[in-house]
């Protein structure tokens, strides 16, 4: 894989109405993950840290990134192994105990070659990418609201108030198992990543999202833009940013997501 210059800036917040910030990140190029823990005190803050505890390892030992997607497939089962057996652990005393994690990882990975973003995520955090002034999410949220959304039974706009629209379908810790959704992303279809919570995404629209990271150019001054932005509009849960800018980018407009996620799909033997 070809050295790639990654510039990149990191950001979170309890926010003003919880008292533990139960979200995780890291920053660890060519690694990068936000995890959302769910479950209370010593629920979700541990749910969470052992996510990024596991990518930090792969991170430590190195990684083939001809072999990305299994790499990020065999750490995202080990964090859902350590996650279980934690909440089994609780439950022996606490029976009500449940903890969980969102989790959206981007890493640099080689493809026939060239290299690209390999980008993953369980539950409602999210992966944008901004290119030539626009903002465009990559992951899709796992949600009640967006399998509604999907259904034609509300609209977006609908969504972003939906009295259901925390309740999320798929995420670690989950007795039902893990099942991650994977985008692979040329380098030269994203001047710059956003990996976040929601507590960004949930409480500033995209086009608020779009115009700090077009106004704001330094990675890191960005993500405590967007922080603070989240906050001033309530704070009303945990807030994190990660912005990642590739320096030196080629443009070209061959991306195609739909058959990008078919490709990856086949490597991992996941398509019928």
């Amino acid at each position: 894989m070809k050295p790639v210059d990654l510039h990149h800036g990191a950001a979170t917040d309890v926010g003003h109405v919880r008292t533990v910030n139960e979200d995780s990140f890291l920053v660890a190029p060519p690694v990068f993950v936000v995890a959302d823990g769910m479950g209370g005190h010593a629920g979700g803050d541990v749910a969470s840290r052992i996510v990024v505890e596991e990518f930090a390892r792969l991170v430590e030992r190195g990684y083939d990134p001809r072999r990305g997607a299994e790499h990020v497939s065999d750490t995202i089962a080990r964090a859902q192994a350590r996650i279980v057996e934690y909440g089994e652990g609780q439950r022996a005393e606490h029976p009500r105990w449940h903890a969980g994690t969102t989790a959206v990882v981007a890493v640099l990975v080689d493809d026939a070659g060239t290299t690209k973003w390999l980008l993953a995520n369980l539950g409602d955090s999210r992966i944008y990418r901004f290119d030539d002034g626009r903002l465009d999410q990559v992951s899709v949220d796992h949600s009640v609201v967006q399998e509604l959304v999907d259904a034609g039974s509300i609209t977006a706009e609908e969504a972003a108030v939906h009295p259901e629209r925390h309740v999320i379908t798929r995420a670690l810790g989950s007795p039902e198992g893990v099942r991650p959704d994977f985008f692979l992303l040329p380098l030269s279809a994203a001047e710059r990543l956003l990996l976040c919570s929601d507590g960004i995404s949930g409480m500033i629209p995209d086009s608020e999202i779009a115009a700090i990271l077009d106004a704001v150019h330094d990675p890191r001054d960005a993500a405590d833009a967007l922080v603070r932005a989240a906050l001033d509009a309530g704070g009303r849960d945990n807030a994190t940013a990660v912005v990642i800018d590739v320096v030196g980018l080629v443009h070209d407009d061959s991306y195609d997501s739909e058959r990008q996620l078919a490709s990856l799909e086949d490597k991992l033997g996941a398509r019928p």
